[in-house]
């Protein structure tokens, strides 16, 4: 297989005089025709019962605004670029309409996912194995750098899956040793998008993939944030999309969200951390600091006070990162 190609990325017309806009609430929807925008539920858009079961056992009973406003028309085999605020749940609008669309059994490589950081990649892998644990003959998995890239080659080989979740550089790593046949490419998703293409050495690496994929695919591209630069670079990848950004920055903030500060000296940030959790009623708590050294010793003061902790911090090998349990 030959992977050497000299094309550019192809340069899609702009439609957007041919397209009716949508004006809502939530920023510019473009190319409308949305069937869920109302709908009340996840059985509003006829997916496959086993996925219907995997919502339910998720407990999730009704979509957010951008489900509602995407799903529809990813299910549907249409390009998309979205921009939704972080908790809203774009990751499962890629995920339910891929897994709607692919056939039982499906053919090895038939999508390609890509995310900028290995826990991205890793986060998204669990997102398809947490929906698909009913879709018999459908399995994901998940390929990253700072690991021999020959297990990677080993697993490729012995068990090829449909879904190929990655980073970019060890994806196109493993397409340059005709390893992952990209050319069976029908999906193709980037994850926080963004932050892919404004890292020129990233974005290279994307544009590479893409070229190696075929030119017929279904293309979705999602973050958070995306600036008119990005947005620009992001339409080149697609054809008759589906645009829906969130334009208003006050709105990518989470609708409940209460944020506080306390000043406080360095000597009583321990003792105020503490009566803290002492005083809240919490299922998880996320505690950033700024060195490791810091984590590690934070994590033995909430363990001697009682509190099931754990550090997490780039002293630890990915698989201990991923396969963490509180002491």
């Amino acid at each position: 297989m030959q992977y050497e190609q000299t094309a550019e990325l192809p340069e899609y017309e702009d439609e957007e005089k041919q397209q009716e806009t949508v004006k809502t609430t939530k920023g510019e929807v473009r190319k409308g025709n949305y069937s869920g925008l109302h709908s009340s539920g996840f059985k509003d858009f006829v997916l496959k019962a086993e996925l219907m079961h995997a919502i339910q056992d998720c407990g999730f009973e009704h979509p957010s605004e951008v489900q509602q406003e995407a799903l529809p028309q990813a299910i549907l085999g249409t390009d998309i670029i979205c921009q939704a605020k972080s908790g809203m749940g774009k990751t499962a609008v890629f995920v339910l309409a891929l897994l709607q669309q692919l056939p039982t059994p499906a053919e090895p490589c038939t999508v390609l996912v890509l995310g900028h950081t290995r826990e991205l990649a890793y986060q998204i892998k669990n997102e398809f194995e947490r929906f698909c644990r009913y879709v018999k003959g459908t399995k994901a998995d998940v390929f990253y750098g700072g690991i021999p890239i020959s297990g990677d080659i080993k697993r490729i080989t012995d068990a090829p899956t449909p879904i190929i979740v990655g980073t970019p550089g060890r994806i196109l790593a493993l397409a340059k040793k005709q390893k992952l046949a990209v050319g069976n490419i029908k999906y193709f998703v980037m994850d926080e998008c963004d932050k892919m293409l404004e890292a020129v050495d990233m974005r290279a690496d994307v544009q590479a993939i893409f070229k190696l994929t075929p030119r017929e695919k279904q293309v979705m591209m999602f973050s958070a944030t995306m600036n008119k630069e990005i947005r620009s670079v992001c339409r080149k990848f697609v054809q008759n999309q589906v645009e829906i950004f969130i334009d208003d920055d006050t709105k990518l903030t989470l609708h409940g969200l209460q944020q506080y500060y306390v000043r406080l000296a360095e000597a009583e940030k321990n003792r105020k951390l503490v009566e803290l959790l002492d005083a809240l009623q919490f299922n998880q708590v996320v505690i950033f600091v700024r060195s490791v050294p810091r984590a590690n010793e934070l994590n033995k003061i909430l363990i001697e006070a009682g509190f099931p902790s754990t550090a997490i911090h780039s002293g630890l090998s990915q698989e201990e990162r991923y396969y963490f349990e509180p002491e």
